[in-house]
């Protein structure tokens, strides 16, 4: 049976997850059907626009999450501070630009751009999980494919892949989640990004951009990054 009060059981379960929460998980958590649970998030969503509540509910990567109201991050931050947190390097952070923007992508290509060797980026990217193998081109040598994640999507609390600003706008979007972190100005890759691709270019999701690569390999083929073959 569902709870008496649908909405006040599914508030609790959003306020107790740091991941987003999808549709299909929140219903069957809650023994509930899905359109009711869809109903109640539209309700839960309005009650705390109407009442200017310190947190909102936001669609990311396919998911419901509770965050903070953009209004109150001044707040939430200064009661952070100090706290540690994992937090992504310049490197890093290049990387995932160009395997979001122009995946799927090969070593190769990322080390083109970037203009330096990029295997340890790669691996803690793919450790994190920000990043993923998606096969193999099917060019000569086979090299290994990335693409991003949900949990990228998550990172940058983008519902898709569609919401992703153009590469020139992608500094707001990286000072926003690491402002300590980043030197926006010696960020270059967005600005060699914003060259490779066409004007007013939507950036399309992984698997329409697949031919981009000569297809994909019928398997994962999910051996360790270090094992490409570039």
């Amino acid at each position: 049976m569902p709870p008496s009060n649908l909405k006040a059981a599914l508030e609790a379960l959003l306020f107790s997850s740091d991941e987003p929460l999808s549709l299909s998980l929140l219903a069957e958590s809650l023994e509930a059907a899905s359109e009711d649970v869809a109903r109640e998030i539209l309700e839960l969503d309005a009650d705390y626009r109407r009442r200017g509540a310190g947190v909102e509910l936001r669609e990311i990567a396919g998911g419901h999450l509770l965050v903070t109201a953009p209004e109150h991050a001044e707040w939430v931050g200064r009661l952070l501070r100090g706290r540690k947190r994992v937090r992504l390097s310049r490197a890093a952070l290049e990387t995932m630009a160009i395997v979001a923007y122009k995946q799927p992508v090969t070593k190769v290509e990322i080390e083109a751009i970037r203009g330096v060797d990029s295997s340890a980026v790669l691996a803690t990217l793919l450790e994190r999980n920000l990043i993923t193998i998606r096969g193999r081109s099917k060019v000569v040598g086979r090299p290994l494919l990335y693409g991003s994640t949900a949990e990228f999507l998550d990172y940058f609390g983008l519902k898709d892949l569609a919401e992703l600003p153009r590469p020139e706008e992608l500094r707001a979007l990286v000072a926003a989640r690491e402002p300590e972190q980043l030197d926006m100005s010696e960020l270059q890759v967005p600005a060699d990004l914003a060259q490779t691709l066409p004007e007013g270019a939507a950036v399309e999701r992984p698997a329409e951009t697949a031919g981009e690569a000569e297809g994909l390999a019928d398997d994962a083929d999910s051996e360790p990054a270090e094992q490409e073959q570039t």
